[in-house]
């Protein structure tokens, strides 16, 4: 079983948090229907973007299902989860507030991108005040996701430039999904 990332741009139907999560027991009892696990879900705290992650054998049954929902996609993509085992993160042991993304520069394998990572990682003792805990890089090397529990967005900026790593959006991500 794969796992995938998939994107939503809520386009204001979801306003607050109980209709986002009557939205979500829906997308769960609909996936799970077809065989296809969510291991997490973490949504903007405007509401205004979704970060879904499925696993499951194929990516045109999550599509399908979702569409049927009428959820919006603006991304779906095979995923690798770094950082974490898989039963942590269902087991959803952590709290994370910010979502970092970045897309990947041309070129860069897995490999290369794993390596780079091992090597600056330890760079985040020097931001006590920041914890990551997860990336999920897109298999074809184009993005990667990485969350964090940290008191401010300063905060996450700093330990971003700890490690060297850029960043193209800081997302705050409503607690507890």
């Amino acid at each position: 079983m794969a796992l995938y990332l998939v994107e939503s741009v809520q386009n204001g139907s979801i306003k607050d948090k109980d209709s986002f999560e009557r939205q979500l027991a829906s997308v769960r009892k609909e996936l799970g229907e077809r065989g296809i696990d969510v291991v997490e879900v973490q949504v903007s705290r405007d509401f205004s973007r979704a970060f879904y992650i499925f696993e499951g054998a194929e990516r045109s049954a999550i599509n399908e299902a979702l569409r049927q929902l009428g959820i919006p996609v603006t991304l779906i993509k095979p995923v690798r989860l770094v950082g974490k085992e898989l039963e942590e993160v269902k087991a959803q042991s952590d709290s994370v507030n910010y979502l970092v993304e970045w897309n990947l520069p041309e070129g860069i394998t897995m490999e290369q991108y794993l390596e780079r990572k091992k090597n600056n990682s330890v760079h985040y003792a020097e931001v006590p005040e920041v914890a990551f805990t997860r990336t999920y890089v897109c298999e074809d090397m184009t993005k990667c996701l990485c969350f964090y529990d940290a008191p401010d967005e300063a905060a996450v900026k700093k330990a971003r430039e700890a490690v060297k790593a850029p960043i193209d959006t800081i997302t705050e991500i409503l607690p507890g999904n």
